[in-house]
C-alpha cells in the first residue's frame, strides 16, 4: 500500500528540519525531497508553520511513544528511569542526533505560536511520564519530576552541544541518585509519621 501523500510530505521535510533546520528549509527542497507538486503540499499544510507544527507533533507522537514502551519493558519504576537514559543514549550515540527537535523548533521558530504550543505540551507530556513513574513508586511526584525532567533536557541540550553521548549516562546517574532520595525521603516521612 502506497503512503499517503500528506505521510510522505511529511516524511520528506521532517528528515530536512531535523538535519538542516527549519529556516535551512525553504518548501521547494520539500516539494522535491517528496516529489509532490506546490499545490499539494499546500492542500495538505496550508503553510510553512502548519508543516512545522505537523512535525512536531509527529516527533512528539513518536517519542511519547517510544517512552511508554519503555515504561512496558522495565518492571520496576527505578528501572523505568534507568532505561528512559539508556534508550536517549542509543539515540545521542548517533552521528546524525542534534539535539532536542522540540528546542531546536523553538529556537529557530520560537515566534510561532504553533510551534510553541506544541513544543510546551510535549514537555509537559515528559514530565508528566516521570511523574507518573514516581507515583507508582509512592513518592510525591512533583518536586522530583521536575528534577528528571531537567535532567532528560540537559542531557539532550549538553549532547547537542558537546557531541558527547556520554553526557546521557552521567543524567541517568543523576537522575537515579534523585529517585533514591526521593525513596528515601518517603520512607523517612512514613516511618516519622508524617
Amino acid at each position: 500500500m502506497k503512503e499517503p501523500i500528506s505521510d510522505q510530505i511529511l516524511t520528506a521535510a521532517s528528515a530536512l528540519f531535523y538535519s538542516e533546520g527549519i529556516r535551512a528549509v525553504g518548501i521547494d527542497r520539500i516539494i522535491e525531497e517528496a516529489n509532490v507538486a506546490k499545490a499539494t503540499l499546500y492542500r495538505h499544510f496550508p503553510s510553512k508553520d502548519h508543516l512545522v507544527a505537523a512535525y512536531l507533533q509527529d516527533r512528539h507522537d513518536r517519542v511519547i511513544r517510544s517512552l511508554q514502551e519503555v515504561l512496558d519493558a522495565a518492571s520496576t519504576p527505578r528501572d523505568q528511569i534507568k532505561l528512559i537514559f539508556e534508550r536517549l543514549y542509543e539515540k545521542a550515540d548517533s552521528p546524525e542526533f542534534r539535539g532536542c527537535a522540540f528546542a531546536l523548533a523553538v529556537a529557530e521558530h520560537g515566534d510561532s505560536e504553533r510551534v510553541l504550543t506544541v513544543a510546551r505540551t510535549h514537555k509537559k507530556v515528559v514530565r508528566d511520564i516521570f511523574r507518573t513513574i514516581l507515583s507508582r513508586a509512592d513518592v510525591k511526584p512533583d518536586q522530583a519530576a521536575a528534577h528528571l525532567s531537567l535532567l532528560y533536557e540537559g542531557a539532550l541540550a549538553t549532547v547537542a552541544v558537546g557531541r558527547d553521548p556520554q553526557a546521557v549516562l552521567v543524567a541517568r546517574d543523576c537522575a537515579l541518585s534523585v529517585f533514591d532520595a526521593a525513596i528515601y525521603s518517603t520512607r523517612s516521612l512514613e516511618k516519622n509519621g508524617t
